[in-house]
């Protein structure tokens, strides 16, 4: 089971048959299209669906067939010095430095450079993978798909942070363990996912 985020609406890619409610519908991917799927999670009736196919491998088919697929990378940093962690501030979303990855180069180095492009912090190291995230967003009125793979980084980076203003990044700043809890509300649920999966396997 995989979860792909539209505007913070979670579309449930399943192998199992699930039942159905009035406010999460559920649909065999293979009869679906890319406009109908967008209409039905604009509703305000609905709080996610369900897309079905008994074969994992067809489900992605059948999903990947109505959105491009965009490969990114990004990093969940922890400041070995201070234990704060790095967070961005952006499109008034609390959001984690990330970044498309380019042609030929590899994930981590393309995770590394992401973050240190978008907040001018040096000295990283990745420690782990996290969790891999999909959302689909809309770029120049195309809706395509993103698959942003995690890690765990860090670095004992001291000096000032340079939030990355063209990528429309108003902020970039250290955040203490026990206040990133109230920032939640105002972050997306794929980043949710990658700090709630992180922090509560480590308390």
């Amino acid at each position: 089971m995989y979860k792909v985020f539209f505007n913070q609406k979670p579309i449930v890619l399943t192998t199992s048959l699930i039942l159905p409610s009035k406010d999460s519908p559920f649909f065999y991917v293979k009869f679906t299209h890319k406009k109908f799927i967008v209409r039905v999670l604009k509703s305000k009736k609905i709080k996610m669906l369900y897309l079905y196919h008994s074969k994992e491998e067809k489900l992605w088919y059948y999903f990947l067939d109505m959105f491009k697929l965009i490969e990114a990378s990004g990093g969940l940093v922890k400041n070995i010095k201070t234990n704060h962690f790095l967070f961005i501030f952006r499109n008034k979303k609390w959001d984690l430095p990330k970044g498309r990855i380019n042609k030929n180069e590899e994930v981590k180095t393309a995770a590394i450079r992401e973050v240190e492009e978008e907040t001018g912090v040096q000295n990283l190291s990745i420690i782990k993978p996290l969790n891999t995230t999909y959302h689909i967003f809309k770029k120049n009125r195309k809706y395509r798909l993103k698959k942003t793979f995690w890690y765990l980084m860090h670095t004992d980076y001291s000096n000032k942070l340079t939030p990355e203003k063209k990528e429309g990044i108003d902020k970039a700043v250290w955040i203490e363990k026990n206040a990133i809890v109230t920032l939640k509300s105002t972050m997306y649920q794929n980043i949710n996912l990658v700090i709630s999966d992180h922090l509560d396997s480590n308390k």
